[in-house]
């Protein structure tokens, strides 16, 4: 079954009310218009005015995404059946071939990796076995010899694991055989009634009768009185000497030392480096808790597709989440001036000259017939009514206006009333810090080849705002000490349609002045100034190119 194809829908950093609500609407209207699975994010924190809104109508806010780069859970991922220490070279040879695995993890009960065994470790294991010990080496079972053999215990426990000795053909007559026979050892023989007596007489640990040969009970007597396993393989001596070190188990052989390992929510880029030093085909994923997931493989990287995006209410990359150069941006629903924004691909753009970016999703609902469901159309109304500032800003076209009313029909809300409530949510500082205050609605720009960052807040409350405006002046000084950027915070005052602007920056002051007059140390009275958009960042950019 091919996994549905995920679409995300976010704002910009810091988002505002009309950031949150729109990409929650937007996905709406997506899901309900493609044949996709759209899914509303955000970029930042929710303020108090948005978490407001959101709970108001009973809406869930969208999850959090910190960063939108192809991570390696994004790429095709092979669920690959796993070994254990324990299984034989033979059985995990098998394995491998039956599945066509170049490698196979090897992990413990609980899911955790203990190694990786390729088909290279097992072939230079066949090859480089001259070590007739090493069985005892390995503490290999007696049950993988007899899988490994086709075998039969006839006396000894198969659980047991074998803990010295040596592989050891007893082709010789006993009286030459006893001089090699050591305590321990593991002795092939046929249906020899004197080798099998004198191994048992030597202490060898095990005697494997081949060929399928009959065992008389007096050697399995005296097996059982000294302690010697006795095996019955059907196999000739030679098979059965070629194959006894097969039995060896996996975990004696497999890598367990530094391993490349790659965890689900690691990104592509940052895995790149190790990916292009190390030349294996296949890398072990390892989910949240550390437990073995799949095999990454190097072709799958080549198949891989990036996160796909929708742009809401921005269409700036310094105002968008991080990674998004690495994501495949699909649309962008915006009504704010063109940025520096470059896709690799063509995209559908809707840029209107708007107040709201849920003026344009509202549109975007008529046109395409789509009944709007009374809590999406409350979102929608309350973006409109944050963004316009209930119609005062100079952003707000009628458009605006009608949409909001129409609206505010559907969801059965009064818009003064609302907007009322949801300003005051809005102002109300009291459980944040000047840096969550100066951050909550904080957009950066670029003019004249300088960085500017502006700020802002609205309040119906003027002495509030008036309390506020030194503790963010001082926080705007710590932040600009050492930097060459400006910072710019603008309180508005939604009830007198004004704004106290506070600046900080080494030629901060100096381009205030050049924009909009004389100022003071670090702020400025600024009637009829409500807009960042539209009246407050045009002036900047200006003073700057002069």
């Amino acid at each position: 079954m091919l996994k549905e194809k995920q679409v995300f829908v976010i704002g910009h950093k810091n988002p505002d009310t009309d950031s949150i609500c729109s990409a929650i609407a937007y996905a709406d209207l997506k899901n309900k218009t493609e044949d996709a699975s759209f899914l509303p994010k955000r970029a930042g924190e929710i303020n108090n005015e948005t978490k407001y809104v959101l709970d108001f109508f009973g809406v869930d806010a969208p999850e959090f995404i910190s960063h939108v780069g192809t991570q390696v859970k994004d790429v095709t991922i092979k669920r690959t059946p796993v070994l254990t220490r324990d299984i034989s070279l033979k059985n995990a040879w098998n394995t491998m071939r039956d599945l066509n695995e170049a490698t196979m993890p090897v992990v413990q009960e609980d899911g955790r990796l203990q190694g990786i065994i390729s088909v290279k470790d097992i072939a230079t294991a066949n090859m480089d076995i001259y070590e007739t010990r090493i069985l005892g080496m390995s503490r290999t079972k007696y049950a993988n010899i007899l899988d490994t053999l086709d075998a039969e215990m006839i006396i000894g426990d198969p659980d047991e694991e074998i803990t010295k000795g040596k592989i050891l053909i007893g082709a010789a007559n006993p009286d030459l055989l006893e001089n090699f026979v050591e305590e321990g050892d593991i002795l092939l023989t046929g249906n020899r009634f004197e080798n099998q007596l004198c191994g048992i007489e030597m202490n060898a640990g095990c005697i494997v009768v081949c060929m399928g040969a009959p065992i008389s009970k007096t050697i399995q007597k005296l097996a059982r009185e000294n302690n010697c396993k006795i095996i019955s393989t059907p196999h000739d001596t030679y098979m059965a000497a070629r194959l006894i070190s097969q039995s060896t188990p996996v975990g004696y052989f497999m890598r367990k030392e530094n391993l490349i390992t790659f965890n689900q929510e690691d990104f592509i880029s940052d895995i790149r480096s190790a990916l292009a030093k190390i030349r294996h085909r296949d890398f072990p994923v390892l989910d949240t808790e550390g437990r073995y997931y799949g095999m990454l493989s190097r072709r799958s990287l080549l198949e891989m597709d990036n996160k796909k995006i929708i742009m809401v209410d921005h269409n700036e990359k310094s105002q968008a989440v991080d990674g998004i150069e690495e994501a495949e941006i699909l649309e962008i629903i915006d009504h704010h001036r063109l940025g520096t924004l470059e896709t690799t691909m063509p995209v559908y753009f809707r840029n209107q000259p708007v107040g709201c970016t849920a003026t344009i999703v509202y549109g975007l609902y008529l046109e395409n017939g789509v009944a709007i469901e009374p809590k999406i159309a409350g979102l929608l109304c309350s973006a409109i009514l944050s963004d316009t500032l209930m119609f005062r800003s100079p952003t707000c076209t009628e458009k605006d206006k009608k949409a909001a009313e129409a609206l505010a029909k559907i969801a059965g809300i009064e818009i003064e009333d609302h907007a009322e409530k949801m300003f005051r949510a809005g102002s109300s500082l009291s459980d944040k810090t000047p840096e969550e205050i100066f951050y909550q609605d904080f957009k950066k720009f670029n003019g004249g080849g300088i960085n500017f960052g502006v700020g802002q807040i609205s309040s119906m409350d003027k002495e509030e705002l008036q309390q506020l405006r030194p503790k963010i002046a001082a926080f705007m000084e710590s932040t600009a000490n050492g930097s060459k950027d400006i910072y710019f915070f603008l309180l508005t005052n939604i009830l007198t349609e004004s704004s106290e602007l506070v600046f900080a920056g080494e030629s901060a002051k100096e381009v205030v002045e050049n924009a909009f007059g004389p100022a003071k140390e670090h702020w400025i009275y600024l009637p009829g100034m409500v807009s960042r958009k539209k009246q407050f960042v045009p002036r900047i950019l200006n003073a700057l190119q002069q």
